[in-house]
């Protein structure tokens, strides 16, 4: 029988763009700090919320705690971003995002994206499900839906849309939108490490 013809390649999956596990080696609960905060030094690490107040606790190496934002002081809806100093990153086709949680009450943080345009958006997929143990959970980009963010106040504005342009993201983050309910269980979200894997976009 005759060969059939070449299909096109399959789509690359891109490489890891950067990763952030943190850094807290006292092992104390403190306030973001540079010498309690984000460990990649080509990252800057930005809190947004009127009543934001996030905690760095747990402790380096600890499998079992790990150093983690803590989430229950904040007083409304928080989130945190990342800005990668050297470039953008394309979320566009097989890009995805692979994060770190454990998780207390009805809390989930949602993937946020501020756009070279400066919009902000969330989007549709909560991330962390489980009270017990950390738990990572990733997921493709392309396959969100977004919905306008207010970033100073971290709420959403409008309807959700298919797509937004991806190719060129200033920064990626995290948004809880409900406020935490201090230390204990009840209300709050910990986040130990968040990974991009994306091509990178030239700023």
């Amino acid at each position: 029988p005759a060969a059939r013809p070449a299909g096109p390649p399959p789509p690359k999956r891109p490489g890891l763009l950067y990763k952030e596990e943190w850094t807290n080696p006292t092992g104390e609960e403190v306030a973001l700090s540079a010498t309690a905060g984000a460990h990649n030094p080509d990252l800057e690490l930005k809190v947004y919320g009127v009543g934001a107040s996030l905690r760095m606790t747990g402790k380096d190496g600890d499998e079992n705690n790990p150093s983690h934002l803590f989430s229950g002081e904040c007083k409304s809806s928080c989130a945190f971003a990342f800005r990668n100093k050297k470039a953008m990153a394309d979320l566009t086709g097989l890009a995805r995002v692979r994060v770190n949680t454990k998780m207390s009450g009805f809390h989930k943080v949602y993937p946020i994206v501020k756009l070279a345009s400066g919009d902000w958006y969330i989007g549709d997929r909560p991330e962390g499900s489980s009270t017990r143990d950390w738990i990572f959970s990733e997921f493709n980009t392309s396959d969100l839906r977004w919905t306008k963010l207010d970033i100073a106040n971290v709420v959403t504005k409008g309807n959700p849309v298919d797509k937004i342009d991806l190719s060129k993201v200033d920064e990626i983050g995290f948004a809880d939108l409900m406020p935490g309910s201090g230390h204990g269980p009840g209300g709050w979200f910990d986040v130990a490490q968040v990974e991009v894997y994306a091509k990178p976009a030239a700023r």
